[in-house]
């Protein structure tokens, strides 16, 4: 690898790392604090479809998890108090996941967490530098949606 690659690795896992540590202790000092970050993650998807739910599938998709997966993470969720299910109107064999009242309260903390976060990273750009990142990110964002797509389709029976 060259510097820049060694460079840009050291930068992607250790940003990855201290947003994950940032949100594992944000969520532990919060009401929330009996949710794992990946949970959480879940009701973010969840809370997407507002009063209307989602379906098992939608979230599994957004995801990129499997169905059992996420049958198993809304089952714990529900136990918890967090979530409920309901079938859909127009077809009742599709499982249609609402948050609770406790549910929302903790998504909408988290999502005050993101918003102080990024708030508080922005502060110290110029308006130049803001651009520069995010026409950087989206292209890195791009690359990385490409290469599931990729590996999505390797895995797929000819």
């Amino acid at each position: 690898m060259d510097a820049f690659a060694l460079a840009l690795n050291d930068l992607l896992v250790n940003t990855f790392h201290d947003i994950l540590k940032l949100e594992e202790e944000s969520l532990a000092k919060s009401s929330a604090n009996r949710l794992s970050i990946n949970e959480m993650h879940l009701l973010e998807a969840i809370a997407k479809g507002k009063e209307h739910g989602r379906s098992i599938t939608d979230i599994a998709k957004e995801l990129s998890i499997t169905l059992p997966s996420v049958t198993t993470a809304v089952n714990k969720l529900s136990k918890k108090g967090y979530v409920e299910k309901g079938k859909a109107e127009s077809d009742k064999r599709l499982v249609i996941v609402y948050l609770t009242q406790e549910g929302r309260r903790a998504e909408t903390a988290h999502r005050f967490f993101h918003r102080a976060m990024v708030n508080a990273a922005s502060q110290a750009l110029e308006a130049d530098e803001k651009e520069a990142l995010l026409k950087g990110l989206n292209k890195l964002h791009a690359f990385f949606k490409e290469q599931q797509v990729s590996i999505a389709q390797q895995e797929e029976p000819v």
